[in-house]
């Protein structure tokens, strides 16, 4: 690659030798002001985003429910804190979310805002399902097929939802679509990390722990059959209507950066 006159062409070539689409050569004076309208909007939706969930919090939480939500998410939180403020009476149970213990500082803030709260262990998840009505999850990402990228664990938090029949409803901006297919399966959009936070690297030098490869992901796929609804600023819906969201939020010509 090579940079000349202010554009970026393949090496070896110059601007004369390449043909480029005839919408590049067309003079677009409303330029400037479309793409000044298109960044307002968008601002515009970020400010009242969790106002716009917010106002949603009642019809999907109900007195002496009981709501299982997964490690730390502003998102959640404040939904969970509309609920409560409308004076709906409810408890809400934390997974730790380990190695990060988000969920600690999560259930501080639901504490301390009047609402019931307990903190329980990942590992404990499965067996207090019986007893929670609803599961609130965070999201990453929406993928196109309507998967979710969510805190690592929350996949497991959403196969014990399924096993129990309890519904699994995500919390999330119409900003957290994506246009992208979980082609990599647990490894869409995801990082990993140093495993230091999972284990000491002192015992490293153990012969047993010396064979073992620790992987530290950062977050979950978790499939579009273990949601049930995704609650947006703009409603609810169902994992299957995600691509026509999508349609309607990204221009055809964009899809192409995704395949």
């Amino acid at each position: 690659i090579q940079e000349a006159g202010g554009d970026i062409f393949p090496a070896g070539c110059d601007a004369g030798s390449i043909n480029f689409p005839p919408h590049y050569y067309q003079r677009r004076d409303d330029l400037r002001q479309s793409v000044m309208e298109a960044i307002q909007e968008m601002m515009s939706e970020l400010e009242d985003l969790h106002k716009n969930i917010n106002e949603q919090a009642t019809q999907h939480i109900h007195a002496g429910e009981i709501i299982l939500t997964y490690a730390l998410s502003k998102t959640v939180g404040l939904f969970l804190k509309a609920a409560a403020a409308k004076k709906r009476k409810f408890q809400v149970i934390v997974c730790e979310g380990a190695p990060h213990f988000g969920g600690h500082a999560m259930a501080k803030e639901l504490a301390e805002a009047g609402i019931d709260t307990t903190v329980i262990h990942d590992a404990a998840t499965f067996a207090i399902m019986a007893r929670v009505n609803k599961v609130l999850l965070p999201a990453h990402a929406v993928l196109a097929n309507g998967g979710l990228i969510a805190p690592s664990g929350s996949n497991m938090v959403a196969l014990a939802a399924k096993q129990n029949s309890v519904p699994v409803v995500t919390v999330a901006g119409m900003f957290k679509l994506c246009p992208m297919y979980p082609h990599e399966g647990q490894d869409t959009l995801n990082d990993l990390i140093s495993p230091s936070a999972v284990v000491d690297y002192g015992l490293i030098g153990d012969p047993v722990l010396s064979e073992v490869e620790f992987v530290n992901p950062v977050h979950d796929y978790i499939k579009p059959e273990l949601i049930d609804l995704y609650v947006t600023n703009i409603g609810g819906f169902q994992p299957s209507y995600i691509y026509r969201l999508l349609a309607e939020y990204y221009h055809g010509d964009d899809w192409e950066a995704f395949e």
